[in-house]
């Protein structure tokens, strides 16, 4: 092995065990890494720019500005509000019911939209009704990583694997769609019995919580009914957006003939152009808004991927991957590897660059098999690995980075603990449903 591999290597295992040691802020850590491979040339500047997921960091931009310009309104707590008051003061209730709202957004919006919407909202009730809140975020990120495999636009890999196979969101909903209720299912039951003793609360307990709750208006939660309404009206709007974004040049050119019907918008245009209508539609002041942003989110994500890029730049993750794979006899035997590999390794580094390493991959194997099953294999793993670590998913490293924002720690071990549970149980189902289809 070449000595920038091993260098790359090394640093890659000097900055997690950096991030899982947490006496240095995982953001510092991901810069420091990403620092030295710059520094010594493993990733030049052309390349730097090419490994940088500059559409995940601006859509993460683009809508924690909407979020944070919305949370003047009291929106969040009309929401929160009403939703605890359905569960009528029963925390497990809570769970469940934010964690089926959590899947479902996250499938037909991007998860990371989903919890920065969602988040501010369950750290309110949690507050309101005096709970522990890292059981009902953890959970959170689960619901939002599964319910988020299940459709084309739920989560990055999804809408990576779909641009370079030509797969169809309907594809995504009739193959993923029933296996992600599944293990929706299963999560729920899992987060109950592991959660489940500690949010039990006596009848008293439970009658002064209704009671706490019916004592509060939701109405009188709107502190600014103005920018309530333009909050509701962009989000609605960027929504929409997300919705239609590939086919908005046709829908534009009937209006609009100079409009090419083949222009598309990317997810992080959209969030950006929701975040500038509001910002200007508001007249709220930019200084406030930005200064809430989540910047340690967005320098760790860019570290992040700088590192990784040194482990694609060098081979290693190819390397792997091709070992991997090499002396598969099978489809079922390939679909196998790929959905475990990509589990695990997701688990490790973050799944969108992971994901761009393996597509090529099997596109090889397609020379030789039915490429088909393994997009679906590659999917699922990717998807439901980020589950496994506080790292291994976009919306794990949002959720915590607000959390830690509101003085709430959840540790990469504790983090660890919950997290392999899940991702072992909920992939070993998944893959056992892909099977019996594909490989029977």
């Amino acid at each position: 092995m070449e000595t920038v591999a091993l260098i790359a290597i090394a640093v890659f295992l000097f900055t997690y065990a950096l991030i899982v040691d947490e006496r240095i802020h995982r953001a510092v850590a991901a810069m420091f890494g990403a620092a030295i491979v710059v520094f010594i040339g493993i990733v030049p500047w052309e390349a730097l720019l090419e490994h940088v997921d500059f559409g995940t960091i601006f859509l993460l931009l683009g809508m924690m500005i909407i979020v944070n310009t919305a949370r003047g309104s009291g929106l969040f707590e009309y929401i929160a509000i009403r939703t605890a008051k359905l569960a009528k003061g029963s925390p497990i209730r809570v769970l469940v019911l934010f964690a089926l709202v959590t899947a479902v957004v996250s499938a037909f919006l991007d998860n990371v939209t989903t919890v920065l919407l969602l988040t501010p909202m369950l750290l309110y009730v949690a507050r309101v009704m005096k709970l522990n809140p890292v059981p009902f975020l953890v959970t959170e990120i689960f619901a939002s990583n599964v319910g988020g495999a299940a459709t084309l636009i739920g989560d990055p890999p999804n809408i990576m694997i779909a641009s370079s196979a030509g797969l169809t969101f309907n594809e995504f909903l009739i193959h993923l769609g029933p296996i992600m209720v599944v293990d929706m299912a299963i999560l729920l039951l899992m987060m109950y019995l592991i959660y489940g003793r500690s949010m039990r609360v006596s009848p008293d307990e439970r009658q002064e919580m209704v009671r706490m709750l019916n004592g509060l208006d939701e109405r009188a939660a709107i502190v600014d009914r103005s920018l309530f309404n333009k909050s509701v009206a962009v989000i609605a709007f960027v929504v929409l957006l997300f919705f239609i974004h590939d086919r908005i040049g046709e829908i534009l050119h009937i209006v609009l003939p100079f409009v090419d019907p083949a222009m598309g918008l990317e997810p992080a245009e959209v969030a950006l152009i929701g975040a500038a209508i509001l910002l200007f539609w508001s007249r709220q002041s930019p200084e406030e808004i930005f200064e809430k942003i989540e910047w340690p989110a967005l320098f760790f994500f860019g570290g992040l991927f700088v590192i990784v890029g040194a482990l694609v730049e060098t081979g290693i993750i190819a390397s792997i991957a091709a070992v991997m794979v090499e002396n598969v006899a099978s489809t079922g035997e390939a679909m196998f590897i790929i959905v475990w590999f990509a589990a695990i390794a997701s688990a490790i580094v973050d799944n969108i660059p992971l994901t761009a390493a393996m597509i090529p991959l099997i596109h090889d194997l397609g020379t030789t098999m039915d490429a088909y099953p393994l997009w679906w294999s590659l999917a699922l793993g990717a998807c439901l690995g980020g589950n496994g670590t506080a790292i291994g998913a976009s919306a794990n490293v949002v959720v915590i980075g607000i959390a830690e924002r509101e003085g709430i720690g959840i540790t990469f071990v504790d983090f660890l603990k919950v997290g392999m549970l899940v991702l072992f149980v909920t992939v070993a189902v998944g893959f056992g449903m892909l099977w019996l289809k594909f490989a029977m």
